[in-house]
């Protein structure tokens, strides 16, 4: 990108003010702006519903395939770190279960 032209100025100037527009929409207005009841009930399960959606197929997936075969370490850290949840609970302790099945199965077999 050596020289900036005015089309590409343009586009950078209106991509701006779009974000602007969007992001300050809700304190434009003078009264209190409500979310309808189902739209707050469905942001309750959005942050669980993205972590699927990345998680999910980094697990079960390799190079945009799926897993042909039983010996990937990331498929018995993952039933590893969710027996850890339903059994005891908390994150931390899920992530440490996993971790403790993946690296061994990973670094020592190669799977």
């Amino acid at each position: 990108m050596s020289e900036l032209d005015p089309w590409r100025l343009l586009t950078f100037v209106a991509l701006a003010a779009v974000t602007v527009v969007t992001r300050g929409f809700f304190f434009l207005s003078e009264r209190p702006w409500r979310l309808p009841h189902w739209a707050e009930r469905g942001l309750q399960y959005a942050p669980i519903a993205a972590l699927a959606a990345v998680v999910g197929p980094e697990i079960v997936m390799r190079d945009g395939a799926l897993i042909a075969t039983w010996q990937d370490a990331r498929l018995y850290a993952a039933l590893a770190g969710a027996g850890w949840f339903f059994w005891r609970g908390g994150v931390l302790g899920t992530i440490v279960t996993g971790m403790a099945v993946y690296l061994p199965l990973h670094l020592g077999l190669g799977w």
